[in-house]
């Protein structure tokens, strides 16, 4: 059989070169791996509470722990005001956006050099191992945030410190802000997943980030401390936009949102775009690094 006809000539061969300079985002080529996105999410969700005691639990444990804790010092021993609600209720709507976040930037900084064998043997748009990351806790969301509901619901029933509260249509704006912490947990941890494969000490700066940007967002004291003047300033925190609209969506809080929440968008879509043609610039070195 001649060279012309043989089947390996029909083999198509295909090349892999590192890119050069800004490349695109390509994200055309991250929606034909689709299903391994699926697949990741399922696998880091598994993971989580694999040999667990409690399991799932602990997506409602960890909020409400920490709101008993802010409650006591924040809300009794410091008097800090709430906006005239319950301050466990009040700190509660803050904690469930807040750990949604603060899972999403530890686990999808870490991504990258946890599959660090992964990368090294087969190709995929290495894109998709920080946003499976990232979207991985949306169960846990959901979990803490139907505890919310029924203690939403219990203080209405019960009449609990005298409070009661309707929801309104403001909760229709609930899946905007959910949308904005998932694209502020994205853009953080893409710009941390990919610093991380150069520098391995960022994976020990991370919970002292989280820990700084957990107190410069209004989860235990209100925004409407801040003047009037730098709350636009203050938006510059996308979370700051994501916790004060989950009270005015749920709790109807008078906090007005507009300028800050402005800003805060702008600020998330910054975060995402340069996380993103960051990561996709340094991805090249990613196999050789990790």
């Amino acid at each position: 059989m001649s060279s012309s006809t043989s089947p390996l000539t029909e083999i198509p061969v295909t090349v892999i070169r590192p890119s050069r300079g800004w490349v695109s985002l390509q994200l055309d080529e991250v929606w034909q791996y689709r299903e391994l996105f699926y697949f990741f999410i399922w696998r880091d969700i598994k993971v989580r509470y694999k040999q667990t005691v409690l399991g799932a639990a602990w997506a409602i444990i960890v909020p409400f722990m920490n709101m008993v804790v802010f409650s006591l010092f924040f809300g009794r021993l410091a008097n800090m005001p709430s906006d005239g609600i319950p301050y466990p209720l009040w700190n509660f709507a803050a904690q469930v956006p807040w750990q949604f976040f603060t899972n999403g930037v530890n686990n999808s900084a870490n991504s990258l050099v946890t599959n660090s064998n992964m990368i090294k043997k087969i190709f995929f748009p290495r894109l998709v191992l920080p946003t499976a990351a990232a979207f991985s806790g949306i169960i846990d969301f959901f979990i803490a945030f139907l505890v919310l509901l029924l203690m939403i619901l219990g203080y209405n029933a019960f009449d609990v410190a005298g409070f009661s509260v309707r929801l309104t249509l403001n909760v229709l704006w609930l899946p905007f802000f959910l949308l904005l912490a998932m694209t502020t947990s994205l853009g953080v941890g893409l710009w941390l997943s990919a610093m991380n494969v150069q520098f391995r000490d960022v994976r020990h700066v991370v919970p002292f980030l989280v820990q700084f940007w957990l107190f410069a967002t209004p989860i235990a004291y209100p925004s409407s401390l801040i003047p009037e003047p730098w709350r636009v300033v203050y938006g510059l925190n996308p979370m700051a936009g994501v916790v004060e609209g989950f009270r005015w969506a749920l709790l109807n809080t008078d906090t007005p949102l507009g300028p800050m929440l402005v800003v805060s968008t702008i600020t998330s879509l910054v975060l995402l775009l340069s996380g993103a043609y960051y990561f996709r610039r340094m991805e090249k070195t990613f196999a050789d690094v990790v």
